[in-house]
């Protein structure tokens, strides 16, 4: 169990799903996962929980960063474990109900291959509630005190979640870390607005960065995202 979910530094855990990954944020006896995940990954995320001496009941809220498959997919799951909170951007939201299907991103040619190989076999994701609607600047109980940041591009309702408290930074899809390097997300609906989202990413000063996909940046991140900035 101890290769699917890591501690990476007090409080903060990543979970392996796969091909895919979410993150945990433990405030003594809660929990907060930031992502679900793809549709099935329910068993997997409290078998997690459970390594670490948390019961999956201690789950009170699923912070979704945007509505895409690999992210939202396991929100219904997660939202009938009981008490659980899922919480979205208030544009994205809908998509995540089910209410009308999400736009798909704007691919350039390569990302269009790309895509068909690293989307294979990933399950539609089922509709989920979507318990509380967020927009820029909102702040959320956990890590004493999140701060939503909305960073369209990805999808209109992208966000990040700055935990200025700890230095602590969660992305979404807008940066990404593949082989080393941290880079702007792909498959993007509007490639021009991530960029100032990337930017204004850039500016906030974090230890710690937490992507949506690839390896977290556990020191200096600050300085990591300001390379994507400039890309």
């Amino acid at each position: 169990m101890s290769e699917i979910i890591t501690e990476l530094r007090p409080h903060l855990y990543r979970i392996m799903l796969g091909r895919y990954q979410a993150y945990l944020w433990r405030d003594n006896d809660t929990a907060t996962l930031i992502d679900a995940g793809p549709a099935g990954s329910g068993p997997l995320i409290a078998d997690a929980m459970r390594h670490i001496g948390l019961d999956p009941s201690s789950l009170v809220q699923v912070v979704l960063t945007h509505f895409h498959d690999d992210h939202a997919g396991a929100a219904a799951e997660l939202a009938a474990w009981g008490e659980v909170k899922i919480i979205a951007h208030e544009a994205d939201a809908p998509f995540v109900r089910g209410e009308r299907p999400g736009p798909p991103p704007n691919f350039t040619d390569f990302e269009r291959e790309l895509h068909a190989q690293v989307a294979a076999g990933l399950p539609a994701a089922p509709p989920s509630r979507v318990d509380h609607e967020v927009s820029d600047g909102d702040l959320l109980e956990f890590g004493d005190g999140a701060r939503v940041l909305s960073i369209p591009g990805h999808t209109d309702g992208s966000i990040a979640l700055h935990l200025p408290s700890h230095g602590v930074l969660f992305t979404g899809d807008t940066i990404a870390e593949h082989m080393g390097q941290v880079i702007p997300g792909v498959f993007n609906l509007d490639p021009a607005q991530l960029a100032n989202s990337a930017a204004r990413l850039a500016d906030l000063e974090v230890e710690v960065a937490c992507y949506g996909h690839g390896e977290p940046s556990l020191s200096s991140a600050s300085a990591r995202l300001r390379e994507v900035a400039e890309q």
